[in-house]
């Protein structure tokens, strides 16, 4: 077996300066400090400044200058065009970290590697582009506080989230949902957002405004057309537009609200719509956009990994646990499975589009 090496540390360089000012040799440093002399002359000549001389700091710099070989997804192009590709398709950097494990079954790259390959490319080129390529687009790191809140409302029949079972918690039964509305810069421009707890499934709908009645309606025929064990509870934040949630009632749901000031009590959705927003951002005209698009966003967000699910994707777990269907695949799913997470157009009953779930697979379980 060969010698084992190891590296100077910051102690050891601060005690060869010492050792060097009360001018002892460097065979006298390398006795006190059990180091071969070799490597002491080499540390001092290879590590000091021309002008500087050695110090502990200076040579700490260099030695660890010397050692670094660039980042990963430097060196290896392949996997930083492949890295980089599912960035752009959405992804998460955990959610491109996880996928690689799981398909190479060992760790390709981690999730922090990404995150710091974007960020030192933003402070490198100074071209902020690179950010684009974040689920938050943000072009520093860290967390940003934001200040504000929604109001709180006085609804009939309101019944407080700390009143819901707490099995409902462990996502661990279908049929629980949050709901929730997605609002534009243009005023009366909204989609309702609908996500299953367990699955992370999403279904939206487009919406005239957010009045209470449309809004009411469109849950109705969207929850009427599931099976009964997929309609058991739905959670909503205190917005005026879910003040007729009593309608879901005769579909045997309980409906619980949030707390004030407090929708992170509903995180998954809140989750779901902030990954919807970098499709869909605020700035939107719903009037301009396509519906193929619309669909096309939802079906990129069902048949996306994530970490939560074991980086299955929520279309796979939909089908396989909650419907137990067969999937072979989610990017793209197989033909004859399209139809059941498909999202197609619908008349609205206030004369409106919309989208609905097709359900054409939900009568055969």
């Amino acid at each position: 077996m060969g010698q084992k090496y190891e590296q100077l540390s910051l102690e050891e360089r601060c005690a060869i300066t010492r050792y060097s000012q009360t001018g002892k040799t460097i065979r006298q440093i390398a006795a006190a400090m059990d180091r071969a002399p070799s490597t002491i002359a080499r540390e001092i000549k290879r590590n000091s400044g021309a002008q500087v001389g050695y110090l502990p700091a200076y040579a700490e710099q260099q030695a660890k200058g010397r050692r670094w070989r660039g980042s990963r997804l430097l060196r290896q192009p392949e996997l930083q065009a492949l890295v980089l590709d599912r960035l752009a398709h959405g992804w998460s950097p955990a959610q491109v970290a996880g996928r690689l494990k799981r398909g190479n079954r060992r760790t390709v790259i981690s999730h922090e590697s990404i995150y710091r390959f974007i960020d030192a490319q933003i402070r490198r080129t100074k071209d902020y582009r690179w950010r684009h390529y974040l689920p938050r687009g943000k072009s520093k790191r860290g967390w940003r506080g934001r200040k504000g809140g929604s109001s709180v409302d006085h609804i009939e029949g309101r019944v407080a989230i700390d009143q819901r079972p707490a099995y409902i918690n462990k996502r661990r039964q279908a049929g629980h949902w949050e709901a929730d509305l997605m609002l534009f810069a243009k005023y009366g421009q909204a989609v309702l957002v609908t996500h299953e707890r367990r699955s992370r499934l999403l279904l939206l709908a487009r919406q005239p405004n957010k009045a209470a009645e449309p809004v009411a309606r469109k849950l109705t025929d969207l929850f009427g057309s599931l099976p009964k064990t997929l309609r058991r509870t739905v959670t909503f934040d205190n917005g005026t537009e879910f003040a007729y949630h009593q309608r879901l009632h005769r579909l045997s749901m309980r409906t619980f609200f949030c707390d004030p000031h407090a929708p992170w009590q509903k995180g998954g959705i809140e989750n779901a719509i902030g990954r919807m927003r970098r499709g869909l951002p605020r700035k939107t005209d719903l009037a301009t956009l396509p519906e193929q698009r619309l669909r096309s966003l939802v079906r990129s967000y069902n048949h996306t990994p994530r970490k939560c699910l074991d980086f299955k994707t929520p279309a796979e777990v939909f089908l396989q646990k909650l419907l137990h269907f067969k999937c072979d695949s989610t990017l793209p799913l197989a033909r004859e499975r399209r139809t059941l997470l498909r999202l197609k157009p619908a008349p609205d009953p206030i004369g409106g589009r919309g989208v609905s779930p097709s359900t054409e697979g939900d009568t055969k379980n």
